[in-house]
């Protein structure tokens, strides 16, 4: 399985050295356009892969209308019904996009599956180390959904980072 992954990146590699600078000299006043080959090797090549656990984190949940809690996170954002999470900014830098596997799979607010993606665009005052605090959305009902998952063991990883607000 290691010989096999290693081929595969070993060939993403030289294609994506290799045909961008034949693409260059054909067309040299193409704009330059994003490299999701390229960014998914360098995931990979830093260990940022979906799957790759870097963290075994626990999590707590909270929800618009609860006290204290505001419409916006610590950037200024708006927050987004579970995609925002609250990270302990020492362990997780905020504006960085983590991975949590147990979350794949489950119930959207617009009907959608969750992907296991989230951003790290606040933090708390109880958040410190190894804790993560979900953003469910609205009312204390939009828990249910986190509720049904192990939230004292999530496998969390670093996949990313975004700029301004994280997308709604």
């Amino acid at each position: 399985m290691r010989r096999q992954l290693a081929g595969i990146l070993a060939t993403a590699v030289i294609s994506a050295f290799a045909f961008p600078a034949l693409a260059a000299d054909a067309a040299p006043a193409q704009a330059a356009r994003p490299d999701p080959l390229g960014e998914l090797i360098s995931s990979a090549l830093g260990g940022g892969l979906p799957g790759t656990v870097e963290y075994k984190m626990r999590a707590t949940m909270y929800h618009a209308g609860a006290k204290g809690i505001r419409a916006l996170d610590s950037l200024g954002c708006k927050v987004a019904a579970m995609r925002t999470v609250a990270v302990d900014p020492k362990v997780i830098p905020r504006r960085t996009i983590i991975f949590i596997k147990e979350t794949v799979g489950l119930p959207m607010p617009d009907g959608d599956t969750h992907d296991g993606y989230w951003y790290a665009s606040d933090i708390g005052g109880a958040i410190k180390g190894l804790k993560l605090d979900l953003f469910s959305g609205v009312g204390a009902a939009s828990m249910k959904t986190l509720r049904g998952i192990d939230l004292t063991n999530l496998s969390v990883s670093k996949v990313g980072e975004f700029k301004g607000c994280p997308p709604q």
